[in-house]
């Protein structure tokens, strides 16, 4: 099921790179004034050429505004040396708790409805395998998780998709790709959509029996702060972060946490279909980002990252890689009716039948990507 670009879209792009390197900026934030895009693997973002007034942000870089467009877009690094930069020590475990506490009064917590891409990749030992990607709307009834409905499985009073545009939906699989997981939908998948279930993890894994954790302050720019987070807990899993904290606002606007859990022993598990198999663990990446539109802050991103997680069966070894990622590109309040059809999360939500709504793509294909789907 492939739509391909126009000749249109594909000529108002812009591409943001490092000022210092030259190399392209990944995940770049391009807040427009009707729309949020980020760039993808290659730097690049569908933005009209007749775009003004515009502002760029980017993990790692100073957030600059633009009054024109530009095909090229340069950022500057937050800092340059390490001598430059003023260690402070931060209270990692307090921030978090504050942010839990208050999360209904630092975010948007009402009914709302956004217009998102979400994309989903698969690898196996470095081979793309596959891709998913769709513009779909999203609706959630609080803009954050709510743990009775989610281990109730209530996650439509939680959040609802519905899928519009399938732009690329393709799998190569082959006997050389090895796959024990389920098609059902579960709690932890529907809690990673959110925010406070990110922040509630990372306080598990903080208050965990002989846990080490630290925090630094490490720059700052206006009312917001960078600050990055370790934890050692007792069970053989490290966490590091980096986040964004708006001191006026006292909300954290971004948050990436990986979670290393390679020095966890390898455990044997029986697959659906009864094989046997082992299991390595690997490293994951969680990411959320917020920005303020109309006085409050709302979701832009949320994606995740897992790379490493080994499979042995038999005489084989599969390293696996994946993504899931989902833009946020608009945001409008709603009522608490909900979308109408609906994802059913009981079943792989690619199966899900696609609600047709032939408007301008958003979508950017990576080279990578646009090489998988001209794969014969």
């Amino acid at each position: 099921m492939f739509i391909l670009l126009s000749t249109f879209l594909s000529a108002q792009k812009l591409q943001v790179v490092d000022s210092e390197s030259g190399k392209p900026v990944a995940n770049a934030r391009i807040v427009l004034s009707e729309q949020l895009v980020y760039t993808n693997e290659d730097g690049f973002a569908p933005v009209s050429d007749n775009s003004r007034d515009f502002e760029i942000s980017a993990a790692g870089f100073k957030k600059e505004k633009f009054k024109n467009f530009s095909s090229v877009i340069k950022l500057q690094p937050a800092f340059k040396d390490i001598e430059e930069v003023k260690i402070v020590s931060v209270d990692i475990k307090k921030l978090f708790e504050d942010i839990f506490k208050n999360y209904q009064k630092k975010y948007y917590d009402e009914p709302s409805v956004y217009d998102v891409i979400m994309k989903n990749k698969s690898f196996d030992n470095d081979k793309l395998y596959f891709m998913a990607i769709s513009e779909a709307r999203l609706w959630s009834k609080t803009n954050w998780y709510n743990y009775k409905d989610g281990y109730n499985k209530r996650y439509d009073d939680i959040i609802q998709l519905q899928l519009n545009n399938v732009k690329y939906l393709k799998i190569n699989s082959s006997n050389s790709v090895f796959s024990a997981k389920t098609n059902e939908v579960n709690h932890d998948y529907i809690g990673s959509f959110f925010f406070n279930h990110e922040v509630n993890r990372v306080l598990d894994c903080i208050k965990y029996k002989n846990s080490k954790y630290s925090g630094t302050l490490v720059s700052e720019d206006g009312d917001e702060e960078l600050i990055n987070f370790k934890v050692r807990t007792s069970y053989n899993v490290t966490l590091e972060g980096s986040l964004r904290f708006n001191k006026t606002d006292k909300v954290i606007t971004f948050c990436q946490v990986t979670y290393n859990q390679e020095e966890l022993p390898a455990e044997k598990k029986t697959a659906v279909d009864g094989r046997e198999y082992t299991i390595k663990g690997g490293i994951a990446t969680y990411t959320y980002e917020f920005y303020k539109k109309d006085g409050v802050y709302v979701p832009a991103v949320s994606r995740v990252e897992s790379d490493g997680l080994t499979y042995f069966y038999k005489d084989e070894t599969h390293v696996k890689k994946s993504v899931r990622e989902i833009i946020y590109n608009t945001f409008a309040k709603s009522d608490k009716k909900g979308l109408d059809p609906k994802v059913d999360f009981n079943k792989n939500i690619w199966e899900n039948i696609a609600v047709k709504d032939d408007k301008e793509s958003t979508v950017l294909l990576s080279k990578e990507e646009q090489e998988f789907i001209n794969e014969k």
